[in-house]
């Protein structure tokens, strides 16, 4: 018998040596394989929540950021558009939201968390067109009803002032509401409403 065939120790010394090496290539082999598993920075990005700076958002206009890839107004309503909402219940067909896609806290008169800011999906909810902001009252083109809102030209869609759909009209829903909070008085975070209830 030669010498490293009766010695036992340099046996046991070599098995744990090639076991850790194969366990440190098996390592470096898993690591890129699990790697791409997980979503890329853009994707990731693509959903991450974004903050909008209302600081210098006027009463009565509006501005849009981009969240998933879809457009998010920012309406900052005056206190004649907010009258208009309620005036409206007769002519809107789902008043109370209770058919739309809006957090619980906007599951109010004005669909919002504050009741001259309002926080919208900017995609029409009958073919994914989107809608025009027209807070011009009453143009004769879109009939007597109207308060100022939103107007989809793709198939003539209305929506109000608080993203409410007009009835008879091809969107079967109001417009939804994002999740969203106030991080202060002048910039919101969509995409995240930690803890709000």
């Amino acid at each position: 018998m030669s010498g490293d065939a009766a010695n036992p120790g340099r046996r046991r010394f070599l098995t744990l040596a090639t076991t850790a090496v194969g366990a440190v290539g098996t390592g470096f082999v898993l690591v890129p394989f699990i790697s791409s598993m997980q979503p890329s920075a853009k994707a990731r990005a693509a959903g991450a929540p974004v903050r909008a700076d209302i600081s210098k958002l006027e009463e009565g206009q509006m501005i849009r950021v981009k969240w998933r890839g879809k457009p998010v107004w920012i309406v900052n309503r005056t206190a004649a558009m907010l009258e208009t909402v309620s005036a409206l219940d007769s002519a809107v067909s789902d008043p109370a939201s209770a058919e739309s896609i809006q957090p619980d806290y906007a599951r109010n008169e004005y669909r919002s968390i504050r009741p001259e800011i309002l926080v919208l999906v900017g995609i029409c909810t009958h073919l994914g067109c989107s809608p025009t902001f027209r807070p011009d009252v009453s143009p004769a083109d879109l009939g007597k009803d109207w308060k100022g809102g939103f107007f989809c030209p793709c198939h003539g869609s209305k929506f109000d002032l608080a993203g409410r759909v007009y009835a008879g009209v091809p969107a079967p829903t109001n417009l939804p509401v994002p999740p969203h909070r106030y991080l202060s008085d002048d910039e919101i975070l969509i995409g995240d409403d930690g803890e709000i209830a």
